[in-house]
Formats: C-alpha cells, structure tokens, sequence
C-alpha cells in the first residue's frame, strides 16, 4: 500500500482535491447506478401487475363453478314443521312433507342417584379413590398399574412387545377384555386367544403374559399402535444424576398396604410399597414415614401419597441407584354404541387417582359417539349417544354400558333400572314426502341436493318446501366479477397511460444528503412515474379482455338470444376515458337470470373444452388472455422465486452489476494514481524546501 501525503509540504488541501477529482470520475457510475435502479423499480412495477392478475384470476376459477349460476332458494308454507335449504345440484320444483309422526332422537341412558345415602354428595373435581364409599354402589377397585405406549407398525401380524422384562412387571391377563389397542384410531377387540374363524380375528389382537401382541391381520408398516394396558405392579428406578432430597413418582394415590392374600389380615406380607436404595429395603407406614423394619424402624424420610413424593431426612448424593415397586387401584369402564358407521365400543381403563370429571372428559373425547356429564343439583349421570336414529333394529338396546366403574355410576344394563335409572333407545323419523311414507336416522336429511329439517311432529300438518332460482344471489355474483374486471382495467390503464417526468431520475447519494426525507419522497414519486407507460404488454392484455368480452359465444349450449353480454344489460360505459370500463343494466342482467339462467351461464362458462375460440365462454376467453399476459410478464419481469439468469430485465440488472463492480475497481485504480501524483509532487516539493534550506544556511555561513 503507498503511503499518501496530504499536503503537509505544498500546503495544499490534497484530499479535497482528490475527492473533487473523484467526483467527475464517479459520475458515468452515477448513472449506472440510476439506470439499476430504475430497472429495479420497472420490475417491481412488472410484478404488481402480474399479482394483480393472479388475484383477477383466482376471480376467474370461481366464475368458472356453476355454483356461480345456479343458487337456489327454499321457501317452506309451515316453518314450524319442516325447513329446507338448497345447493346448485338441486332441481327446481317442489316437496311436501306430511304426516311427521315421530322425529328422530338419539338414545340416552340417565342413572339413579350416583351418591348413597348415607354418604356426602359426590365431588367431581375429587379423586375417585378418596370416595369410594361415597358411592350408591361401591367402587369395586383392581390392584396393577395402568400403562400406556405407544408402537410402531411393522408390516406384519406379530413382533410387537411392550417391552416388560427390563421392569419385571407382566401382564394382568384376567383384566384382558378391559384393555384397548388401536392400530391408526381404529379399535382392534383384545383377547387372551385369537378366534379361529379368520373373518372375526382380522379384527382382534391378542396380548400375552410378557406383552407380547399378536393381530388377526397384517398391521400395516409405520401404523401408529396405540395400547392401554395393565400391569401387575409399577417399577421405577432410576440413578440419580445430581443430589436430591425428593423423588417423584409418575402415579399418585398408590397402595402402601392390602390384604393381597385375601386372607382377612393386612400384615408384612401385604405390603404393596417398597423402596430399594443401596440394597436395603424400606416401606411405608401408616404414618406415612419410610422405615427400614429390619433397622430398627429407622426412618428414611416420608411419602406424600396424594402428590406421589418422596421426601429424604437426608439428601442422596448423585450416582444412588433408587427403585420403587408399588400397585395402585384401578376399575374399568366400557361403552358401546351403534353408529351410522358400524358398532363402535371403547373401553377405559381407569386410575383411582382420576376423578369423575376427568373419566367424563375422557369419554366425550373418544370415539365412542356419546356425550356424558355430571349433574350435580340432581346427583345423575346423563350418557347420550351424539347421532339420532335407531341403529340397533329390533335389539332392545343400541347403546350398552358396561365395567366396574359403570356399575357404580348405576349406568350398567344391571343397574339401569334402579334407584329411579332409565335408558331410552334412539328413534328414527317417521314422516311423509311426497306421498312417499319413508324414515330417516337424523332430523336433517340430503335429497337430491336439498337438505331437510324436520322440526316439530306433527301427525295433521303439511308443509310445502319450493326451490326456486335465487336470482339476487347469481346477480351479485355476476356484479362482483364485474367489479374486479374494472377494478383490474383500471390498475392497468393508470399505470399505461402514467406521466413520464424524464428529468426526475433516481437521486444519488449526493442529492440525498442534501434533500429531506419529505423532498426525497415526492422526488421518488415523479422518478418512478410512467415506467410502464405505453407499455405492449399490458395495452396488449387490455385489448385482449377486451375483444373477449365482445366476441359473440356460440356453441351448441348457448341460447340465440343471449350470445353477447349486451344481450343480458353488460355494456362498455359511454366515457371512453375509463378504458372500457363496463357497467350493468340491471333490471335487464335480472331479468335474463329469472327467464334463462341456463343461457346467462352458457354465455359464462360454457365451451371449456372447445379448441374454437367462438364457441369459448367469456370466462375461459379470459382465463386463457390473463394466464399468457401473467406468462409474458414473468418472462419481464419473474417473481419473488426467480433468479436474475431467468427473465429479462434481471438479466439487465446482471451486466448492470457488473459493469458497477467493473467500474468501482477502476474507480479504485484512478483514485490511488491520483494519490501517487500528489505524494509525487509533496515530495518533490519537499525536496526542494530541503535544497532551499541548506543553501540559505550555506550563504548564512559564508557571511
């Protein structure tokens, strides 16, 4: 690098000079900088356009449905008996509904009193095992540990496990009917042994002792297989990686002791809790105190059992192994239902730590179609299947309830009549359409594209539901594409026909500094006014539309009489300034949609397939000018996605680039000759004040 010297011996302002110097050397750059921005602004231009013709042209797929065309309208003589509405599939004419004697219901089962007698009322937001007793009928409660897991499909029938073996635990196999597996949501029956008969089996799964599952039928690679299960007991161990005075377990409301062996007595053989750390085991208290029985009753520390917390007297230091082994109460529940889609059973395995709210959650969040709650003022349990409609035929019942905790609840087929229970089944609508005695599962039916509701029954009432043309619904369709035509043709002549001020080209960093940010903006304004004026492209897209709205449509769908848009009141204003703007007659456009609104659509959307540009409705005339206007101006211009290499003026703004780059670096060349000149000429200068010097000290001495 050469060392610049700036004026210290001539006394001149050399970086001023050089900067003057380098002025009139930038300027050719000046301008290319303008011309790059000018072809910037020129493509953004390009792209507003274009997107304003994507939104024209979203327009245009929905005017191309015949949902467009063809809105229906229901009118019904007897509101309160029965109410229709219309799609475009639905014919014009007319039904009558008579003779409603029965209206679909859906089946519902309501138990007795859930609380006893003696007992305080049931709290919902409670534990179900802190009330118990609380019950009409007693929670009879299972000891295990209830699972979940979640496995992956592998193409086959077996090969699936629940991994047990690291955790010592087995399977409880009497509990097996209770359990759930579904294979992608959809509830496989589990069984202690597959059926023989290969059509039944296809939909079972059996789960052994070590948690093996065997499906009737190949699960399909990569299926999600969801299993609920239970367990003889719960281990967990783990090593601590940092010390720690707490250890919490996943489950609360654990057994500490029970009369496992059935024999009357709770005693050292029963105990359900054990606490392994360092070899020596410990247990629970009734006090809630973990003691070493064979120390002395030495106390380790205490057992929340409602938060399922260990608490140590002292803290265990990291790298202490612990292990815990214990049971927790559980109870069943089932329901099954017939659906429109098949019978549909869930089955609930559920913790003694749960509460009524949440088992109820649960339920209405399953697959299982019914909708239970709690009421708390009359102590019932309500459980109504979610769709109307008799599906279990003759069967006494088409919703059945069954387990442990159903039995509780007084929701069971056994207990369904006691203590002021009842159930009722699901109803079918029984009616008359058109002197047509028919039934339906559900109050609100489809037929032949008009939905019917029934609404109250009614054995003497008729009701007359007319479908007619919804003609105001067409007409506003019809005027909002006209909108968006005008509302497109007048972007579009704005920017064609927009001034071009010539002397205003994009400021350079110089005029910047010495504008303000409101001077810069109305600068800016004028800079990038009429970039497009005149533009061929787009005067082009505006001759196109508009040659596609006058060209007459004949094809063998359209009527004679409506071959023009005039022929239906659409005209081109009289103003000639807004471009051909159209506008709307509109008692005429309404009266041809209430005449022939076959041939109002025709006129739109007929000739979709037609390779004979007259007999193309307007709609795909436009289509097809909008997409190859859209496609010429990517090829100007390109959009967010596209590179500089892949449409026109990107490729300008390329060798603009690089004329930039190539014209700074010589730039930089300039600018450091100058430099070297005057480094030059304050060194030559330099020298000579030195020469000077010496020969006045020499003419010093000789005098």
């Amino acid at each position: 690098m050469n060392m610049r010297i700036g004026g210290l011996a001539s006394g001149m302002d050399i970086d001023s000079i050089v900067k003057n110097l380098m002025k009139a050397e930038r300027m050719p750059l000046d301008k290319l900088k303008q011309k790059k921005q000018t072809l910037e602004w020129q493509r953004d231009d390009y792209r507003s356009m274009n997107t304003s013709l994507l939104d024209f042209r979203t327009e245009l797929t929905q005017m191309k449905l015949t949902t467009k065309y063809r809105a229906r309208s229901v009118t019904s003589s007897n509101e309160a008996l029965a109410t229709a509405t219309a799609s475009s599939a639905a014919s014009r004419g007319s039904y009558t509904i008579s003779n409603v004697t029965q209206l679909a219901t859906a089946a519902y089962r309501v138990s007795g009193k859930v609380t006893g007698d003696s007992g305080p009322k049931i709290d919902a937001s409670k534990s179900l095992d802190s009330q118990t007793t609380n019950f009409a009928s007693n929670i009879s409660w299972k000891q295990g540990s209830v699972e979940s897991k979640t496995l992956t499909g592998n193409g086959g029938t077996s090969g699936l496990n629940l991994d047990l073996e690291k955790s010592g635990v087995k399977i409880l196999t009497d509990s097996i009917s209770s359990m759930s597996v579904k294979v992608n949501g959809v509830a496989y029956e589990v069984v202690a042994e597959l059926d023989t008969d290969p059509k039944v089996s296809k939909n079972q799964v059996k789960i052994d002792e070590t948690g093996n599952l065997e499906f009737g039928t190949t699960i399909k690679e990569g299926a999600i297989v969801k299993v609920d299960y239970v367990t003889d007991k719960k281990v967990e161990e783990t090593t601590l990686d940092a010390d720690a005075t707490t250890f919490q377990l996943s489950k609360t409301n654990i057994n500490i002791k029970s009369d496992v062996n059935n024999d009357g007595v709770v005693d050292e053989n029963d105990i359900q809790f054990k606490l392994e750390i360092g070899g020596i085991s410990y247990s629970v208290d009734t006090n809630g105190n973990i003691i070493n029985s064979e120390n002395d009753n030495e106390v380790l520390g205490t057992f929340d059992n409602e938060k399922g917390t260990i608490h140590f007297n002292n803290k265990q230091t990291s790298g202490t192994t612990i292990k815990v082994t214990y049971t927790q109460n559980y109870t069943d529940f089932s329901v099954t239902s017939q659906t429109s889609k098949g019978e549909v059973k869930e089955n609930f395995l559920i913790q003694s730590s749960e509460t009524l709210n949440q088992v109820i959650n649960r339920v209405n969040a399953s697959n299982a179609g019914v909708s239970m709650l709690y009421d708390s003022a009359s102590d019932k349990i309500s459980l109504m299947r979610k769709e109307t409609g008799n599906f279990g035929g003759t069967s006494e019942d088409d919703m059945t309830v069954s387990g442990s905790l159903g039995s509780s609840l007084l929701l069971n087929d056994d207990d369904i009549t006691n203590n002021g229970a009842k159930k009722q089944k699901g109803t079918n609508a029984e009616f008359t359409i058109n002197g047509l005695t028919t039934s339906r599962s559900s109050n609100t039916f489809d037929m032949n594209g008009v939905t019917i509701t029934l609404k109250k029954e009614g054995p003497g009432e008729t009701a007359t539901l007319a479908i007619n043309n919804d003609s105001n619904t067409v007409f506003d369709n019809i005027k909002a594409f006209v909108d968006k035509y005008n509302e497109l043709i007048d972007k579009i002549n704005k920017k064609v026909s927009e001034e071009r001020y010539r002397s205003y080209t994009p400021l350079t960093d110089d005029q910047r500094e010495q504008l303000s940010d409101k001077q810069q903006e109305q600068w800016e304004e004028k800079a990038k006014s009429g970039l497009l004026r005149r533009d061929s492209i787009l005067t082009g897209a505006l001759s196109s539309m508009r040659q596609d709205f006058y060209s007459p449509v004949s094809n063998n769908q359209t009527d004679p009489l409506y071959r023009q848009l005039a022929s239906i009141g659409i005209t081109t204003t009289a103003n000639y300034l807004e471009g051909g703007k159209l506008e709307i007659n509109e008692a005429k456009l309404k009266e041809a949609i209430n005449n022939n609104p076959e041939a109002v659509e025709a006129l739109f959307r007929s000739g979709g397939d037609s390779s004979v540009e007259s007999e193309k409705g307007i709609i795909h005339r436009l289509y097809e000018s909008v997409n190859g206007t859209m496609d010429k101006l990517k090829a100007r211009a390109g959009n967010a996605f596209s590179t500089n290499e892949q449409f026109t003026i990107g490729k300008s703004l390329k060798s603009v680039d690089d004329q930039i780059d190539h014209f700074e670096d010589r730039l930089k060349q300039i600018e450091d000759r100058y430099w070297r000149q005057f480094t030059a000429m304050e060194k030559a200068i330099q020298r000579a004040n030195s020469q000077s010097s010496y020969l006045m000290q020499q003419f010093s001495g000789g005098n």
